[in-house]
């Protein structure tokens, strides 16, 4: 049996490890690009760092790390400390891209241009999340386990609204979100979007 739990600091290689084998739309994405790390730098362990008090993991019985869910609970106050603080410590390693041609580079160049105001959702729907399960985990109901977690712990807060973006190539997801009560929202070119409201 799984179980959920809070994020741990001792947790963030296996951030790492979940968010690049479910990153490629849901598919392994080890091996995409020269550095594996860059998906979780963009998408998983800032999160962690910055908000660890919105972020669960789902552990085995044998204390394996097989899933996760991050959030913030404001996008333009995320986006300020992503660029100024957490996106500088990563410029050596994955240096701007003159003219982003490739996926890796578009991927860098994304956080490159991370800016409060850049997402047109963030006004009406504070809030964002990412979550991602390694297969062995899917159709036990954790997945709605971690939003529900999530979820309530916004409400009590008071957040008005989460929004998300994802692949639209990753037509599960996309069915799991609606099923959740989710909404499509606009998205950027290449891109779906979901919200919901709490208030």
């Amino acid at each position: 049996m799984s179980r959920i739990r809070p994020y741990r600091p001792s947790d963030r290689d296996a951030l790492y490890e979940v968010c690049v084998r479910t990153a490629d739309a849901g598919a392994d994405a080890t091996g995409l690009f020269s550095d594996d790390s860059l998906w979780g730098d963009l998408f998983a362990v800032p999160y962690a760092e910055r908000h660890p008090d919105l972020a669960w993991v789902v552990e085995t019985d044998d204390e394996r790390v097989i899933g996760y869910i991050v959030a913030t609970d404001d996008t333009d106050a995320f986006a300020t400390w992503f660029r100024d603080e957490w996106w500088p410590t990563r410029q050596d390693r994955y240096p701007q891209p003159v003219q982003p041609t490739t996926r890796e580079e578009r991927m860098i160049e994304h956080g490159y241009a991370q800016a409060p105001g850049r997402n047109g959702n963030a006004a009406e729907y504070p809030a964002h999340l990412h979550i991602d399960l390694l297969p062995e985990t899917q159709g036990q109901g954790l997945g709605r386990q971690l939003i529900e977690t999530l979820f309530a712990e916004l409400t009590r807060r008071g957040v008005r609204g989460l929004h998300l973006g994802m692949d639209p190539n990753n037509t599960g997801a996309a069915a799991f979100y609606e099923r959740l009560g989710m909404t499509p929202l606009p998205a950027e070119p290449g891109g779906q979007s979901f919200g919901v409201r709490f208030v």
